[in-house]
């Protein structure tokens, strides 16, 4: 009889250890963070739309700057032809020709137009690309968090697993003497099966958490590290909802998108107003021709010229079927259209800073209320298992009490983890987040080994 609890114990360890996932070298959030630089799509995508949008401006620029072409041809002729009533003779003729042209645009503002659209569309693009990579640093980090959770759930469950089932093994043994009722190994073997049920949907939630990491990092993430249970969330600095929504209203990549869509159908507006203006090109040509002769000549005389010319050229614009009146109005409702978007940017980039902000300050006033309930939770358990002993409290008291501690447990990691991501996400509402900050989250984990150490002790 001495020797069953130990049995038990060592099988349930077992079984536990079967659904744990295997262990291996911890990956920490800013190794994934930089894979996550070379495979995510999105994050690439952003990238590459970045790259096509700086090609707008040279091209844009080229609509301003020299055209110079070239060109030649060479020809043979044969055919016959009769001249004063004789009788046809056949007729040769060779001829070549070749000409250099440049035309330099003088005067065309629809071209300068499109060069300031293309250069705002760039400058669009930047804030696209600050935007992503800010992005992708959430998605991440929330992904990473996820992770995280789910494997402090999948801890939890276990531990809960084994406390159940010591306090099954206890009850049966209490019964075997006459100190318990059957009843409290019937409530003792439903809880062993809820919290194994438990166990069972928090290892898959991790497969499923994990799954979602490798789809933004592009390989399937090992054991993560854990969050360091003595580390103390600072409060953001400035201490000051205020000065984070101005910040934001400033520095928002968010907005600065809406203002690079602002600019560009400013230009656009101007480029189509300027479809009623003249434009002037300034053009010159050189070259040379040759023919051995003429189909329309008894003779041959052999011809060689050599010109070149310089002028001006004009063009006027009078009527073009309503169609600049057209492109007028419909760059005008593009903008106002831009406008209102801005505005709708401006106000979710205060909405996106102040939900931060008090985000973070719910959360540290959970965090602080939550370790104080892991703490008042653990000395329930163990007054109850102790009152349990000497027949003071009942075998469900003992359950109850441990259950409570494990979803205490639970919340509080929750807390911390939403509380750093409402950091992160306070700091990318003001177009502040680096990679820095991930190196300063990477300052509050603790590897596997450690944990291993720590769960030990």
């Amino acid at each position: 009889m001495t020797k069953r609890p130990s049995v038990i114990f060592n099988a349930v360890l077992l079984w536990v250890s079967t659904l744990l996932p295997t262990q291996a070298l911890a990956e920490d959030l800013l190794s994934l963070y930089r894979a996550a630089l070379s495979q995510d799509p999105v994050y690439l995508a952003a990238r590459h739309t970045l790259h096509a949008a700086e090609q707008k401006v040279p091209q844009a620029r080229a609509d301003l700057l020299p055209v110079i072409s070239l060109g030649a041809d060479l020809s043979h002729q044969n055919g016959s032809a009769a001249f004063n009533d004789a009788a046809d003779e056949d007729r040769r003729v060779r001829s070549n020709n070749w000409s250099l042209r440049l035309t330099q645009p003088l005067f065309r503002p629809a071209s300068w137009s499109m060069l300031s659209q293309a250069e705002a569309q760039y400058r669009q693009a930047e804030a696209q690309f600050r935007l992503a990579s800010q992005d992708l640093i959430l998605r991440v980090a929330q992904a990473f968090f996820d992770v995280m959770l789910a494997q402090e759930s999948v801890s939890v469950a276990a531990a809960q697993v084994l406390a159940v089932t010591q306090q099954l093994d206890l009850a049966r043994r209490n019964f075997q003497v006459g100190t318990a009722t059957v009843t409290d190994i019937h409530e003792a073997t439903s809880r062993l099966d809820l919290a194994r049920s438990q166990h069972i949907a928090a290892n898959n939630d991790l497969t499923i958490k994990r799954a979602e990491l490798e789809r933004i990092v592009g390989t399937a993430p090992s054991e993560l590290p854990i969050l360091n249970s003595g580390i103390h969330l600072p409060r953001p600095q400035p201490d000051n909802m205020n000065e984070w929504v101005a910040s934001a209203q400033t520095n928002s990549p968010l907005l600065a998108v809406q203002d690079g869509n602002k600019d560009i159908y400013e230009q656009q507006l101007a480029r189509s107003r300027a479809g009623h203006a003249p434009t002037v090109d300034v053009s010159a040509s050189y070259g040379t021709s040759y023919a051995s002769g003429s189909m329309t000549s008894p003779t041959d005389v052999p011809v060689r010229s050599r010109s070149g010319q310089i002028g001006l050229q004009l063009a006027v614009p009078i009527w073009s079927g309503g169609a600049v009146a057209s492109r007028i109005e419909e760059a005008q409702a593009n903008l106002d259209k831009a406008l209102a978007d801005r505005e709708a940017g401006r106000r979710q980039a205060i909405m996106q800073a102040r939900q931060a902000f008090s985000g973070i300050t719910t959360g540290l006033a959970q965090i602080e209320a939550l370790s104080s309930a892991v703490h008042s939770s653990q000395e329930a358990v163990k007054a109850n298992q102790i009152g349990y002993r000497i027949g003071t409290r009942i075998n469900i008291d003992v359950l109850n009490a441990e259950q409570q501690l494990y979803a205490t447990r639970r919340d509080l990691a929750r807390a911390k983890m939403e509380t750093l991501m409402h950091g992160l996400r306070l700091k990318a509402a003001t177009g502040s987040l680096t990679e820095q900050d991930v190196l300063n989250i990477n300052a509050l984990l603790d590897s596997t080994d450690e944990k291993s150490t720590q769960d030990k002790s």
